[in-house]
């Protein structure tokens, strides 16, 4: 199987892909001829794709995510790869390739990330906040083990919240040696806390974000969470207005540091300063990473990355 990220230009392509995106749209030629915008998909990377013949029996066959096989050419479009869509059919049993094998994933178990959560969690030394970081972990179930931490931006893989939770995890532990004024407890609650309830704010079904939930764009995963630490709070006879409280809520509504960027309140204790500025780094880390990570091998710059300043990247020789 030829992996999206070695296509080159010209290049025939026959293999069982992903369907990441399925968009069915017409022309605006007169008259309008239907097609599909597509993403093909594996665990090298991502390719935008065209099928122009598609028809409205197709439009009914094609959702995503779902595992098909094309053939089709790799071309060029405003200096960017794309792929031609030929034929294409979903898979079936018989071929004997399971949709899971083409999944971008962490690369840590999903396993292994959870336990290493749960761990930072046994190592919380106050009861209250382990008690509340507990409730908020069995509310969400085990999406913690597949779900991603975003659509786009960042960590937007099976399992990327967890993975972006550990990564963060283990900034905060150097951190906390190098800053020891800052108060541990409550700073590993909040990394824990502070995306969590992005299992109630998307839609996902094999890493892949389908969309926002009803709770997403109404309320949205700050909020969220700031309701599930009342709601831990009252289950467990805590007073809700207390300064600790108040303060794990403080980490959770100021994480994105703005108003513009989500959040209701701006950091106003050095807990909530060391959050934001975790989250940005292994987040703007991971979107740097991807770029360079998912290039096809015959190019050196990336598409424009959004959550970095719509940069493009270039794509450094290691030698």
């Amino acid at each position: 199987m030829t992996l999206i990220q070695s296509f080159t230009e010209g290049q025939e392509i026959v293999g069982f892909y992903m369907l990441k995106s399925a968009i069915f749209k017409q022309t605006n030629a007169t008259p309008p001829k239907q097609y599909f915008d597509m993403i093909l998909s594996d665990t090298s990377g991502e390719i935008t794709s065209k099928f122009w013949e598609a028809t409205t029996a197709d439009k009914e066959t094609f959702f995503a995510p779902m595992l098909v096989k094309v053939r089709g050419l790799v071309q060029m479009y405003r200096d960017k790869p794309q792929f031609k869509i030929n034929q294409i059919r979903p898979a079936t049993d018989e071929d004997g390739y399971n949709i899971a094998d083409f999944v971008r994933s962490a690369p840590v178990q999903p396993v292994d990330l959870l336990y290493t959560i749960k761990q930072a969690v046994v190592s919380i030394d106050d009861d209250e906040l382990q008690l509340i970081v507990n409730h908020c972990i069995e509310k969400v179930g085990d999406k913690l083990m597949h779900y991603p931490a975003a659509k786009s931006m960042h960590h937007a893989f099976y399992a990327g919240l967890s993975y972006h939770m550990v990564r963060m995890l283990e900034l905060a532990e150097f951190i906390c040696v190098q800053r020891p004024f800052l108060n541990r407890n409550l700073l590993i609650a909040g990394i824990v806390l502070h995306d969590i309830a992005k299992t109630e704010e998307m839609n996902a079904e094999l890493g892949i974000v389908s969309d926002y939930s009803f709770l997403g764009k109404m309320i949205g995963h700050i909020s969220l969470a700031s309701n599930w630490i009342t709601e831990a709070a009252v289950l467990n006879g805590m007073d809700v207005n207390s300064e600790k409280i108040v303060l794990l809520q403080h980490l959770i509504l100021s994480h994105h540091n703005l108003g513009e960027w989500g959040s209701p309140v701006q950091p106003q204790i050095p807990e909530a300063v060391a959050l934001h500025l975790i989250d940005t780094l292994d987040a703007k880390l991971q979107a740097a990473e991807d770029a360079v990570g998912t290039m096809l091998a015959s190019e050196q710059w990336s598409p424009p990355v959004r959550s970095l300043e719509n940069k493009a990247f270039y794509k450094a020789s290691k030698e």
